[in-house]
């Protein structure tokens, strides 16, 4: 619709205003008063020049290589172009021409063929503009279906990771018959509930208030099935509450902290903080390291995170994953807006 738009703009800006300021610079009066067909048919001439190239997209035709089309079209609008150079000069003249009818014959062919230029090069310049603006919206469009393909992928992975340690969470409370149990059900269906409304939508993005929300009724499901060895600190300060973010994407490491930094019987901390200011989001997880993943599993759900945001926020975010022998840390810092 936009490029619509633009050509109608480019047309109109050329047929009324750069068009006729140049058929001004030709002897248009005399034209009218002893050659008016040969105006006539000069400026329609112009006119239908112009739209015809328009119309035909030589440069698209070249991409194309239909180059026989190509010439069809030039070589039919060279002989026309002849033909109205050779068209019949009126002799009569206004009683004052110096010039004799032959020379007045090569300067009006000399004319017609620097407008049949002017126009030409100025056609296809538009044509080529448009033609490469094209290009771009469509490998834009491309680019923008894979990326969120992608995405949609890379939410798939998550989901059934969470779902797995959720369900551990929620299977060692029922086997140690909990009375804890019921509660962690209905968490585990606000967490269900906001997943699917949230994984099935064409929107990236969530108010950040519902993300944190969903990170606290997680914390709150794990703390269930854990005793007083692993304390948690789960801090947020979010001054702005009307600011996006991408559904699930800090989760990852929430759920890395609870996995690799809990013991029932050391104590141990886990620390999740999320800060909102100025358009910028700051997130730390920190856990102490109470098991080791093994060392040849691959990190899918870091991987996954750091994928998303690159595809999100290209240059706009900065994730440092710190590995010690007793301490873990991720910090994410994103540009909002």
């Amino acid at each position: 619709m936009r490029s619509t738009k633009i050509t109608v703009f480019i047309d109109l800006l050329f047929c009324l205003v750069i068009l006729p300021f140049i058929i001004m610079l030709v002897p248009v009066d005399k034209w009218y008063a002893y050659n008016t067909w040969f105006l006539v048919v000069f400026v329609l001439y112009l006119y239908l020049l112009y739209f015809i190239y328009r119309k035909s997209n030589i440069p698209s035709l070249i991409m194309q290589r239909r180059y026989a089309a190509v010439a069809l079209i030039v070589g039919a609008l060279v002989v026309l172009t002849v033909l109205l150079g050779d068209f019949p000069l009126s002799d009569n003249g206004d009683g004052n021409a110096v010039l004799d009818l032959g020379m007045r014959q090569r300067i009006r062919r000399q004319i017609v063929w620097f407008f049949f230029l002017i126009v030409t090069g100025f056609s296809l310049s538009i044509e080529l503009t448009i033609e490469l603006f094209r290009q771009i919206i469509s490998k834009q469009e491309i680019e923008a279906q894979k990326n969120k393909a992608e995405l949609a992928l890379y939410k798939a992975q998550i989901n059934p990771h969470f779902m797995f340690n959720t369900l551990n969470t929620l299977y060692g409370l029922v086997i140690m018959k909990s009375d804890k149990t019921e509660s962690a059900f209905m968490k585990f269906s606000n967490i269900l509930r906001y997943m699917y409304a949230n994984t099935n939508t064409n929107s990236l993005t969530i108010p950040i208030d519902s993300e944190i929300d969903y990170l606290r009724q997680y914390v709150d499901l794990q703390l269930l099935r854990l005793n007083h060895h692993t304390r948690v600190e789960f801090d947020v300060r979010a001054e702005e509450h009307d600011v996006q973010i991408p559904p699930m994407i800090l989760i990852t490491f929430v759920e890395n902290a609870f996995k690799y930094g809990t013991s029932s019987d050391e104590d141990c901390l886990i620390s999740i903080r999320i800060a909102v200011k100025d358009g910028t989001l700051r997130f730390e997880a920190g856990n102490d390291v109470m098991k080791t993943p093994p060392q040849n599993e691959p990190a899918i759900g870091i991987e996954n995170c750091r994928k998303r945001l690159e595809l999100l926020y290209p240059d706009r975010f900065v994730l440092d994953v710190t590995r010690g022998e007793r301490k873990f840390k991720v910090c994410l810092t994103i540009r909002l807006r």
